[in-house]
């Protein structure tokens, strides 16, 4: 068993996930980070990590791959990080993909398959929420390593081994996001106006077909989402109303204006790179969302927000973020099985209104980091 103490090696994680995924990791890495007082590095996947968690308290070196499923002998991305794992030197690894695809870059990086905790050999409670879980795991350790035990704290939980402080996904807006940002609002006439978010959109919607096709279990009619819009508006008639998303979803959100017929209504999906969108969340007073990476990304910033579920377990995947912001979520039932379209927009519109809402933070003093 190997004997070196923390502060001499940096944890490794593996996880390629989704935008949202990725949020939900940082109790991991900060714990990790804490454990070890060290940064930890991350292998993933997906154009939004770097962008995501790259600066972030805790976070080490990120390697991307382009594909995880591709052959190792195929996959010049997974043959780099490789050699430069072997080149850093045995360090204990923690592997959180529920598919084993990128688990050939630990092996021929060097990492002892002792020195490995692989998510998929544990046992997690049926409907235990992901920040929980992260959490019970970032205070395991592997098998062949032997490390000082962790500093004890209050609010701990039981993982049936040892205490784990449940740490809830955060993510710390940086100072140049925030100038971004100001510029952004400015060039756009909406530097001093109280903003509120909309995401009507999700990954699904940017394919091909109709938006309302039964695979699509995150659609939510537009005519609904306009009457939303309309009550925003209404409750808060100086305000101004952004509509969230990727390029992709750009159209969508100009059919949802469009139904509105409502002023100071902006379509901002074609240009809202990952830490824009952050520092908007952190400055607006409320979000209303289909349930999403975004939804994530509010909670972790503190913005209030309204979340529809469809066919996911909100115990499950409820935004939960370290700020405490308010995340009302909300389901809905089709024929008796979950479904987001048997959410009214009424009820939408009444979780709405009982959000406590922010104040937006004066643009010169910004909202403090977490």
């Amino acid at each position: 068993m190997n004997e070196q103490p923390p502060g001499s090696m940096r944890p490794l994680v593996v996880r390629c996930g989704a935008f949202g995924d990725m949020v939900l990791l940082t109790p991991l890495i900060r714990r990790l980070a804490e454990r070890f007082q060290q940064p930890v590095d991350l292998v993933s996947s997906g154009p939004w990590t770097i962008p995501l968690l790259q600066g972030q308290p805790g976070v080490g070196r990120i390697h991307l791959l382009e594909s995880r499923n591709t052959p190792y002998w195929l996959n010049f991305p997974k043959q780099r990080i490789a050699r430069e794992l072997r080149r850093n030197g045995p360090a204990p690894a923690w592997f959180c993909d529920g598919n084993g695809a990128a688990f050939d870059v630990l092996q021929k990086g060097g990492v002892p398959k002792d020195w490995v905790l692989d998510v998929r050999d544990l046992a997690f409670g049926a409907r235990e929420h992901f920040v929980i879980r992260w959490s019970r795991f970032a205070n395991m350790t592997p098998p062949g390593l032997s490390v000082a035990p962790s500093m004890s704290r209050d609010g701990m939980i039981g993982d049936g081994t040892s205490p784990v402080a449940v740490q809830a996904a955060v993510i710390d807006v940086l100072p140049a996001w925030r100038s971004d940002l100001s510029t952004w609002l400015e060039s756009r006439g909406l530097g001093n106006t109280t903003l509120h978010l909309v995401q009507a959109g999700n990954k699904r919607t940017m394919r091909s077909g109709r938006r309302d096709r039964a695979t699509n279990t995150k659609y939510w009619p537009e005519e609904r989402w306009a009457e939303v819009v309309r009550h925003i508006r209404h409750r808060s008639p100086e305000s101004s109303i952004l509509l969230l998303g990727t390029p992709g979803e750009s159209e969508l959100n100009d059919d949802i204006i469009r139904l509105s017929a409502t002023k100071n209504v902006h379509n901002a999906a074609l240009d809202l790179p990952i830490p824009r969108l952050l520092a908007l969340m952190e400055s607006a007073s409320s979000l209303v969302t289909v349930d999403s990476g975004p939804a994530h990304a509010a909670a972790a910033v503190g913005c209030p927000q309204v979340v529809l579920f469809g066919q996911a377990d909100p115990e499950l995947y409820r935004p939960w973020g370290a700020a405490g912001a308010q995340a009302e979520c909300l389901t809905g039932t089709v024929d008796g099985q979950a479904s987001m379209l048997g959410i009214g927009a009424g009820e939408v519109t009444a979780a709405w209104d009982a959000l406590e809402k922010r104040a937006r933070p004066s643009p010169a003093v910004g909202v403090a980091a977490h």
